[in-house]
């Protein structure tokens, strides 16, 4: 699962830092130890031939083109294309820029209010062609609460004063203010004092502007149709007729971005080189894909490309490899709820037992990143408080190759006197029906049938892996074969809390608890966690992982790095953020 992003409190570096320094009028001596500048992505962002068109291969659709409900790689990518957000980030560079805002948020010394300005002179796309004003993000949040526009993001910011309690209609939110005699200023009243990290999650999706008047016609469906319909506010738009709709868009198939006609380029750092993009979808054979974008002209890859073309770039074509270090982990999710996997000694065995080395070197080699001995990965804060490299010490993932010793040791404890599994369940495994999520979901179904499970392989189509399956409770699907997660920002919680709270379980589909791990002192901690700052903070969330990786939700087996590679005339500049090519500033040689 691809997913991104950053936030900010004292230690929590990189991006939270420049909206902590500007909100509370620190001096510089306070500022982050960071020079502000990420690790090459291996493009220039700022050197590009304007002009041309880019095609991306690809054999996944994006989730969703709607903002309020977008939270994948693919989604994320067109997105930041398309649409100004409140901050955003350019690649190569650590530190979120204002996009629609005007300047960093400013943190009432309560921290329980966060104030943003936003610039002028900044218009929607046809058809609704208006400058965007502060009405514009109160809309956007208060759809966001609605059960008409289900997503993902609410648990970084349900403490609004005001906001819904459950999803119903689209209502007014009192802690969501505009000011009346300054139409281009926001205030959210909080009601915990949790200014910084909100401030953090303004880089987000979810704080795109969307224009009430146009916008709620749509959102009265159930669900919205807004995803059909959505307008633009950046310096690309999906292509569209008179009335809004989505002609550019072909479900599974295509998304044709044209230049927004009222993008203007003095409110906005991104360049915008391309005047037109065509998105493939349908590119189902990455091995294919893959050849074609490294032997032909104007192409990129969308995701990882599988590991027999990754080993022939890193060896041929290094100058069409971008490599990005994603913030993330790789992972076998197993459902607690469907049997056997319900017992924690079983899903321990399968652990102990996993050569999580095989499942890397399908995805490409030790070059895809580390193997994985925890959750936190490498560059977030709490990763070393919680094992670091080495990991917690827990004998199930010490032998990255398996130990099929330790295996049986587990299954005995779980009931099982000959070391392996001797019931009659069936574990159903869902993974993408294209390499290399194919081909590491096929390793993982020989390490579980290793033990004597019986497991039925399912491929599908890579966005409907979450959306259709391992999200949906109800289909009881037991593993997840081509499962990540990657950061909403650079902190502890945003690994953490989406994916291993109980309360976070969402049965109606959308949930990103894939494993459904619910332990109510796992939630007390993370809850406490919250709240805490610096080094405590980090250490509180070592802990936190500590404790999910005991309870074996799932089988870790890589520190994810992002792979993604082009043509030789495509001068590709990669998003350390999303993890992807950014359309904004990738460019034809």
């Amino acid at each position: 699962m691809n997913r991104i992003a950053s936030r900010l409190i004292a230690a929590l570096v990189l991006v939270a830092m420049t909206f902590v320094v500007a909100a509370c009028g620190s001096s510089s001596s306070d500022k982050s130890s960071s020079s502000g500048q990420a690790k090459s992505n291996g493009g220039n962002p700022n050197q590009g031939k304007k002009g041309g068109k880019l095609e991306q291969l690809g054999a996944s659709d994006v989730d969703f083109l709607d903002p309020g409900q977008t939270y994948y790689t693919g989604g994320y990518q067109v997105l930041y294309a398309t649409q100004k957000t409140l901050y955003s980030f350019q690649p190569g560079v650590a530190d979120p820029k204002p996009d629609l805002a005007a300047s960093p948020p400013q943190i009432s010394s309560d921290k329980k209010s966060v104030t943003v300005e936003l610039k002028k002179g900044v218009k929607f796309a046809p058809p609704v062609n208006r400058e965007i004003q502060a009405k514009d993000i109160k809309y956007a949040f208060e759809r966001a609460f609605s059960k008409n526009v289900p997503n993902q993001y609410s648990v970084y910011f349900n403490f609004i004063e005001g906001a819904p309690k459950t999803p119903g209609a689209v209502q007014d939110i009192s802690g969501i203010q505009v000011d009346p005699s300054d139409p281009y200023k926001i205030t959210f009243k909080l009601s915990k004092a949790q200014a910084v990290p909100f401030a953090a999650f303004l880089v987000m999706p979810v704080t795109t502007p969307v224009p009430r008047e146009y916008a709620s016609k749509f959102d009265k469906q159930s669900p919205s149709t807004y995803n059909e319909n959505v307008v633009a506010s950046g310096p690309y738009m999906v292509e569209n007729d008179a009335s809004g709709k989505l002609t550019g868009y072909k479900a599974g198939k295509t998304i044709h971005l044209v230049r927004n006609p009222n993008w203007n380029k003095a409110t906005d750092f991104r360049p915008a080189y391309l005047d037109e993009i065509l998105l493939r979808a349908n590119a189902t054979d990455a091995n294919v894909a893959g050849r074609q974008v490294l032997s032909g002209q104007g192409l990129t890859l969308d995701t990882n490309p599988p590991a027999q073309v990754l080993k022939r770039v890193v060896q041929r074509s290094k100058g069409q490899l971008k490599t990005v270090p994603s913030g993330g982990f790789r992972w076998f999710p197993m459902n607690q709820t469907v049997k056997p996997l319900d017992n924690v000694n079983v899903r321990k065995a399968i652990i102990a037992g996993f050569d999580r080395d095989a499942a890397r070197k399908a995805r490409g080699g030790d070059f895809v990143g580390p193997i994985a001995t925890h959750f936190l990965p490498p560059g977030i804060p709490g990763f070393e408080e919680s094992g670091g490299l080495k990991g917690p010490g827990f004998d199930f993932l010490a032998n990255p190759k398996g130990d099929m010793a330790v295996a049986a040791k587990y299954m005995k404890a779980a009931g099982y006197p000959s070391g392996k599994y001797t019931g009659n369940d069936e574990i159903l495994m869902i993974t993408a029906n294209v390499d290399p999520g194919k081909a590491q979901a096929e390793v993982a179904k020989a390490q579980v049938e290793k033990l004597g499970f019986k497991v039925r392989l399912r491929t599908v189509p890579q966005d409907a892996v979450y959306t259709e399956w391992c999200q949906q409770p109800a289909k009881k699907v037991g593993i997840c074969g081509s499962a990540g997660w990657f950061k909403d920002f650079t902190d502890p919680q945003s690994m953490l809390e989406p994916t291993f709270k109980g309360s976070a379980i969402s049965k109606s589909g959308g949930n990103n608890n894939l494993g459904q791990l619910n332990d109510p002192k796992i939630d007390k901690a993370m809850d406490d966690a919250a709240l805490l700052a610096g080094k405590a903070r980090n250490q509180a969330w070592g802990n936190i992982d500590k404790m999910i990786t005991d309870q074996a939700p799932a089988v870790p087996f890589v520190w994810d790095n992002t792979n993604l590679i082009h043509s030789k005339n495509v001068n590709g500049v990669a998003s350390e953020y999303f993890t992807a090519f950014d359309l904004s500033f990738t460019s034809l040689k």
